[in-house]
């Protein structure tokens, strides 16, 4: 049997430019002495995904030089100001031709987020046509868990700052919830006073 491993490539979108942050972006705050993706990183790799596509923007190269990112794959996504639809398009179609069978995505701003729910939604992976997602007392949240066959749709209507939200609304009956509210808090990093979840 093939390894779940083998199969599920962690998809982590750090593209964000911080616009209600200053400008700063997500990717580089600071959080436990490094920067953020590189947390975000680690949490997937914790959870169980061995292969990890990195999504950059926002300062692209800073972020590259700043951040320990070995054994990642660094997709640049040029439209990032566009919104999260951007680079999740982007992040999609650099696991086109990996060998995955489906993406666990994540979001680099939700530090609340751990190894337990990244390897809670992980497990939901049965096929290429798996629809996961987390959820928090009920409500769809992040990481969530796209199989290939969802994939072509998905970046069909990945416009704006909705990424997947419509594809998923559209076949909610078919996404496994998976609850992660005893293990983790899906709260973003958006504004200067979300910074006080930084450690």
């Amino acid at each position: 049997m093939t390894d779940i491993k083998d199969e599920v490539a962690g998809l982590l979108l750090a593209a964000g430019g911080g616009r209600r942050l200053g400008g700063r972006p997500k990717a580089l705050l600071p959080h436990r002495g490094r920067p953020l993706v590189e947390h975000a990183v680690g949490v997937l790799r914790a959870g169980g995904c061995a292969r990890v596509h990195v999504v950059l923007g926002a300062r692209a190269e800073d972020v590259r030089d700043q951040a320990s990112l070995a054994g990642c794959v660094l997709v640049d996504n040029p439209r990032w100001e566009e919104g999260m639809g951007s680079s999740l398009r982007a992040g999609l179609d650099s696991l086109a031709d990996s060998g995955a069978r489906a993406a666990l995505v994540s979001l680099v701003d939700q530090p609340g987020i751990g190894r337990e729910a990244v390897a809670r939604v992980l497990a939901a992976y049965d096929s290429p046509l798996t629809l996961a997602a987390a959820a928090y007392e009920g409500e769809r949240g992040h990481p969530v868990l796209f199989g290939a066959g969802h994939w072509a749709g998905i970046a069909a209507t990945a416009t704006g700052d909705r990424g997947a939200r419509a594809y998923l609304k559209a076949h909610e009956d078919t996404v496994t919830l998976v609850e992660c509210g005893d293990v983790a808090n899906a709260y973003d990093i958006d504004t200067e006073a979300d910074l006080i979840h930084l450690e």
